[in-house]
């Protein structure tokens, strides 16, 4: 029963993720940068009261833990905590491009590709190893890519931008395991709340002063970064990263969906061909987490009627 709550909670997290375009396409209207600076500054606004009201304990604990920590594992923990915050501020910026200025299509393949290109860039910065099977499904998603960006290469190349800016942010944050992962957060939007705020004054627009801006930008800030991002950090508690793993490609088939049944956003057919071939590569990429769960169900039925 225990178990069941980490899924619920994982499972629940890439839901409501997958409705993400809901609250940002009204603000399409609105420069990227602009709401960038207002989802950060609001998010880091939101996350410092929680943990000075609700976490005090546990910024004690992990501020004693961190003094006690070697100069070099002191020296790495920074790193990759702010260098973790430039990648996650990166990936909302381009998500952001992409979603209002390109397609929803666009911002859900990223979501799609993702996974396989996190573990591409682990191989390679972790050396974490990866089967002959994952090996093909990597070749059958650069397949994929190669056809779609055949005549909508804008569409492929900010989908892979988005996703490699997540992927890089995920491997990163991999090592970065000695603080509390809602603290590490915290801190990384903080860091990209300072490097933003010299630029707001020049960059940004005229302040909203439409509700549907403000209204939109709470939704984005509770339902769509902080609730979501808490859900996926308990769930990361109780089970593993290969279940998170398979439950992460909820968020785009939504997206996808989204695109094409609401949004009315036209898909063609080497379109359509390239979707399935990216969704074939997700099935044999996972082919030992799908097939070794059909073999323990295939055995326990057998020994059943035994």
């Amino acid at each position: 029963m225990r178990l069941n709550k980490y899924y619920s909670a994982a499972l629940l997290a890439f839901f409501i993720w997958g409705f993400f375009s809901l609250a940002l396409k009204p603000l399409h209207s609105y420069p990227s940068l602009d709401i960038l600076f207002y989802r950060v500054f609001f998010s880091v606004t939101a996350m410092v009261f929680i943990n000075l009201v609700f976490r005090r304990n546990v910024i004690r604990s992990n501020w004693n833990h961190f003094k006690n920590m070697s100069p070099k594992q002191r020296k790495n923990v920074v790193l990759l905590t702010l260098g973790g915050g430039v990648f996650l501020s990166s990936n909302w910026f381009v998500f952001i491009y992409a979603m209002n200025n390109i397609s929803v299509k666009a911002a859900s393949l990223a979501y799609l590709i993702c996974p396989i290109l996190t573990t591409v860039f682990a191989f390679f910065m972790l050396k974490e190893k990866l089967s002959k099977w994952q090996w093909v499904a990597v070749m059958i998603s650069a397949v994929s890519c190669v056809l779609l960006s055949l005549n909508h290469f804008e569409d492929i190349f900010y989908s892979l931008i988005t996703a490699a800016t997540y992927a890089l942010y995920l491997v990163s944050q991999r090592k970065n395991s000695e603080l509390d992962k809602f603290l590490a957060l915290t801190i990384q939007l903080v860091f990209t709340a300072v490097i933003l705020l010299p630029f707001y004054p020049e960059y940004s627009g005229p302040v909203p002063t439409e509700p549907l801006f403000y209204s939109c930008l709470f939704f984005i800030v509770v339902f769509f970064t902080i609730i979501p991002l808490f859900l996926n950090l308990f769930a990361l508690k109780g089970i593993n990263s290969g279940a998170v793993g398979i439950m992460i490609y909820i968020n785009p088939i939504i997206g996808f969906l989204l695109a094409i049944l609401y949004y009315k956003e036209e898909v063609t057919l080497l379109q359509v061909f390239s979707y399935f071939l990216i969704l074939i590569s997700i099935v044999v990429f996972n082919e030992k987490i799908l097939f070794s769960r059909k073999n323990k169900s295939t055995t326990a039925i057998n020994n059943s009627h035994k």
